[in-house]
């Protein structure tokens, strides 16, 4: 049986680039760090990032992980003044959850969701 989402992985061509662009858009350290996997506990969640030798411009964008916020608007805001690039705006898809969407600086799609309909 399915426990849940745990971890969510982006594969990124300079770890220590992402290490801090992450730690910074997160507000917190990776309580994970070694050459091979840095980890942030995101929440209760795993956001991990891995180191690869392909180029930003070569990732899938079939698969999104989105990240809970507060505020989609503000969180796009954030993100992008952190240096992403735009890929989604926010989108209302109804119910009163709207969704975003950025590139990292790495090319993984980085999703935000503001979903008053889910609580932990």
């Amino acid at each position: 049986m399915f426990l849940g989402l745990r971890t969510a992985i982006y594969q990124v061509a300079d770890i220590e680039r992402a290490k801090t662009w992450y730690s910074s858009i997160l507000g917190f350290p990776p309580y994970f760090d070694q050459p091979f996997y840095v980890g942030f506990n995101v929440g209760g969640y795993e956001l991990g990032l891995q180191p690869s030798e392909g180029q930003s411009g070569e990732k899938a964008e079939g698969v999104v992980a989105y990240w809970g916020v507060e505020d989609a608007g503000a969180a796009l805001k954030r993100l992008l003044e952190q240096g992403a690039t735009p890929y989604q705006d926010v989108q209302d898809v109804g119910e009163g959850i709207k969704v975003a969407a950025v590139k990292d600086p790495f090319g993984n799609i980085f999703g935000v969701i503001e979903n008053p309909n889910f609580k932990l």
